[in-house]
């Protein structure tokens, strides 16, 4: 079974949102063991990814990919990494750049700019979306 962590710095405030994060959290507990660690900041942040190897830093600096090309590399990421994989979602200030020197990639999930809630929400939509497009499932159409 596929793991993903998505480090991030803060909580998620709006019930509505947390709300539509767990549906899709929830969704994904048949794919992958999924889980969440939030930072309280960029320092708490480093220290929670000193331990890590392979992750994916989201970054307006990243390449933007289609859905279908996240799925491709989601997939080809989980087998190069044993199953096992995280993202990062920095704070106001973004990712650090120590930090982006020790990424495995860095993807933007638009030119614009989200806040790290909208973020994950918009994140874990999407890893959902890419593994129902690797199974070849209606949702993505």
């Amino acid at each position: 079974m596929y793991r993903i962590k998505v480090y991030s710095i803060g909580k998620t405030k709006e019930d509505w949102l947390q709300r539509a994060i767990e549906e899709y959290a929830e969704r994904l507990q048949s794919s992958l063991h999924f889980e969440w660690i939030l930072a309280k900041n960029d320092a708490q942040l480093h220290q929670f990814l000193e331990k890590e190897n392979n992750f994916i830093c989201l970054d307006l600096q990243g390449k933007q990919l289609t859905s279908e090309e996240f799925s491709r590399n989601l997939i080809k990421w989980l087998q190069d990494c044993g199953s096992r994989l995280s993202f990062v979602i920095g704070g106001a200030e973004g990712i650090s750049a120590a930090i982006k020197s020790r990424t495995r990639g860095m993807i933007s999930l638009s030119k614009m700019t989200f806040t790290h809630q909208i973020a994950r929400l918009i994140l874990v939509e999407q890893i959902y979306r890419a593994l129902e497009i690797d199974k070849g499932t209606a949702y993505h159409k």
